[in-house]
């Protein structure tokens, strides 16, 4: 039977089409709902993964120091650099009062440390660099640089000597590190110029004669004698010479050098000094 052109037998057609698309959007949502559930089972399981992971790369022996890590300096897990002036070992002697870190290396606090070593005068900065795997510490030391040594006498070591900051630093960091050129004062410390008391200012008027002397010379300057104040000598390798007071006319007095030098190299006897105490007047005393 039909009505308006639609048989009974569209409608069959209709309602199992229908029941088809449900079956379908049902079996979808049970999909979604499968994938949804594994998703969130994979997810559980990589954070417990992640988690497990974590607490075991945290936990690593690697991670800590050894017990015996500022014994010895061969142990691996500590390196000492650029310390010319304190030796390794003065450092590890100071470093052995300090306890080991017993917390993993990224949270291990080296302020201590650090305080430590600047308590040595020829330290001026210390940097401490932190590694794992195995866990070290890397210590690079910044030193003082030293440029005047004092001597009692030009055949006698070194006793102490001044750094470019003005530290004076004393015989138990000598004998220097051959690198370091300084200049060598020769001083008694006393007779009313003790060493220990002289500042920047008179620091660099001692490096400013001995430049001078070895510009106008042409030749290193290999002392300045000291030890009276008031008589002051500066040796070069061809001739001792007087400089008597380091007054304000000492610079020009030593400009005179250039015209005198040659005098020297031409003498046959031997000269005991070049006299330029005197403004406009210089000589050349023979060895008796």
């Amino acid at each position: 039977m039909e009505e308006n052109g639609y048989s009974q037998h569209d409608e069959i057609i209709d309602g199992k089409r229908l029941v088809k698309k449900m079956q379908r959007s049902r079996q979808v949502r049970k999909g979604r709902k499968r994938q949804n559930a594994f998703r969130a089972l994979m997810c559980f399981v990589v954070n417990i993964l992640l988690i497990f992971s974590l607490y075991y790369l945290t936990t690593m022996p690697e991670w800590y120091f050894d017990k015996n890590a500022f014994s010895t300096s061969d142990s691996g897990t500590l390196d000492i650099l650029n310390n010319n002036i304190v030796s390794t070992q003065k450092i590890l002697s100071a470093l052995k009062t300090q306890k080991v870190p017993e917390v993993p290396v990224y949270m291990a606090d080296t302020k201590d440390l650090k305080e430590k070593l600047l308590q040595f005068t020829p330290i001026e900065e210390v940097y401490i660099r932190r590694y794992a795997f195995p866990a070290r510490l890397q210590i690079i030391v910044r030193e003082r640089e030293p440029f005047i040594t004092i001597s009692p006498d030009a055949k006698v070591p070194p006793v102490a000597f001044f750094t470019r900051d003005g530290k004076l630093i004393g015989r138990e960091y000598l004998p220097l590190n051959p690198k370091y050129k300084t200049l060598k004062i020769l001083s008694y410390g006393n007779r009313g110029d003790d060493y220990g008391k002289w500042d920047m200012k008179k620091l660099q008027k001692l490096e400013r004669i001995a430049k001078y002397v070895e510009i106008y010379s042409k030749e290193p300057v290999e002392y300045i004698d000291l030890r009276n104040p008031e008589d002051v000598y500066v040796k070069i390798k061809s001739v001792n010479i007087r400089l008597g007071r380091l007054d304000e006319n000492v610079y020009e007095r030593i400009k005179r050098i250039p015209s005198i030098i040659p005098q020297v190299q031409l003498m046959d006897s031997k000269i005991k000094y070049l006299d330029l105490r005197w403004k406009d007047t210089n000589y050349l005393k023979l060895d008796e």
